[in-house]
């Protein structure tokens, strides 16, 4: 099997982690217009078509029901754009659509040729990533209006994102790699976390964390049980010994103050039923594409509703549902077991699982795209069958 040329992933991987990058962002008023997100595909899809004409064609077809049921998908929502009110971005939803799905097959197309090689490369690139956000962050952003921390220009919930996916980036490369190096990082991507005030992208770590824990607790051994334990807590006295100031008063009054004390959810709870509410009234076909700003965000200036399968149900109803829970089952069907290499599988089950479970905290449907990804590269690891045995091998045992 020839292995994948590195430049088709490091620009799809760029583009998922830049979001929506136009020059505005850069200073560049004039040419706003720009956006980087179609450079960037256009010109990784030039890259993977030479990196898949030099691929030997491959004498298994995966299975790949779950992404045509994903795309289908996608394709209904932007079909929901007829029936969408009038106040909906329509134009600025479908690009974010088209521009999902796209890079989505990509990636695919991109994994399945050499699942194992783009693993390593996507760990290795999203480690690298969360230290130069975290870095960028604490040393040059610094807090926001709110005290909470992003770096370049992004909002704290993706940054936090890509902090907790370095952690567990981090431990992937162990995994893979055998080096403990990595794992030394992991105290400055939970500093860096706790600083972006992000309590869902918490949340959705600690459950993918704990559900790793109870899955591996069989091949755990006590020494590497104490010294975890032991590192943790040094990590965390380290934390809270050498972090800046705004740490501890962004720890109080967050984490302490407004969730514990004053239950404080941001508002979302009214903007979830709103959403529910809206599905009630539009349960079969939902309100349409940006149906919940067109009918109910414009008027409060609320963007969406912070929840993905919210979103789903209030502007796709029942069909958008279906299909998102068929690409779902598809693709669990698929994943179960690993394939040959179950480790690199179930590292990239559960990048895409963590950055799903955030999607029911925050974000809109393009914020999904790293979930739709790792959801791809599992499922190409996951197809990889193991290689033939020759008829004079089998012959001779």
């Amino acid at each position: 099997m020839n292995r994948a040329f590195l430049a088709p992933g490091l620009l799809l991987i760029l583009v998922a982690i830049g979001g929506r990058y136009t020059l505005d962002r850069a200073g560049l008023l004039d040419l706003a217009w720009v956006d980087l997100r179609v450079i960037g595909l256009v010109v990784a899809l030039v890259a993977l078509a030479v990196d898949a004409s030099y691929r030997p064609r491959s004498l298994t077809r995966p299975r790949e029901g779950w992404l045509l049921a994903a795309l289908l998908f996608f394709l209904f929502q932007i079909a929901s754009a007829l029936w969408a009110p009038p106040a909906a971005r329509i134009g600025p939803q479908t690009l974010d659509l088209v521009l999902l799905g796209v890079l989505v097959i990509a990636f695919y197309q991109y994994s399945i040729g050499d699942p194992e090689t783009v693993t390593r490369f996507t760990f290795h690139l999203l480690f690298i990533t969360a230290i130069v956000y975290a870095l960028a962050a604490i040393f040059i952003s610094g807090p926001g209006e709110q005290g909470r921390y992003s770096a370049f220009g992004g909002g704290p919930n993706v940054f936090a994102r890509i902090e907790v996916l370095g952690v567990i980036s981090a431990v992937a490369l162990f995994m893979l790699t055998g080096r403990v190096l990595p794992l030394l990082v992991i105290p400055l991507f939970l500093l860096a976390t706790v600083l972006s005030g992000s309590r869902g992208t918490l949340v959705a770590g600690a459950v993918v964390g704990f559900a790793a824990l109870l899955k591996l607790r069989h091949r755990l051994r006590a020494g590497a049980i104490v010294a975890a334990a032991v590192v943790s807590v040094v990590a965390v006295g380290a934390i809270w010994a050498f972090a800046p100031p705004a740490f501890t008063d962004l720890f109080q009054e967050r984490f302490v103050e407004q969730t514990v004390q004053e239950q404080y959810l941001s508002g979302r709870t009214d903007i979830w039923m709103a959403a529910l509410q809206l599905f009630a009234d539009h349960p079969i076909g939902g309100s349409g594409l940006d149906g919940f700003y067109g009918l109910i965000g414009v008027n409060q200036a609320v963007e969406y509703p912070h929840n993905y399968v919210l979103a789903v149900a209030a502007e796709g109803g029942l069909a958008g549902l279906g299909l998102l829970t068929a690409s779902i089952v598809l693709w669990t069907r698929i994943v179960r077991g690993g394939g040959v290499r179950p480790q690199a599988t179930g590292l990239a089950v559960a990048a895409a699982v963590f950055v799903a479970l955030s999607g029911l905290f925050s974000g809109d449907y393009y914020d999904s795209r790293l979930a739709w990804m790792f959801a791809a590269l599992a499922a190409a690891s996951a197809s990889v069958r193991a290689p033939a045995v020759s008829k004079e091998l089998a012959v001779a045992r």
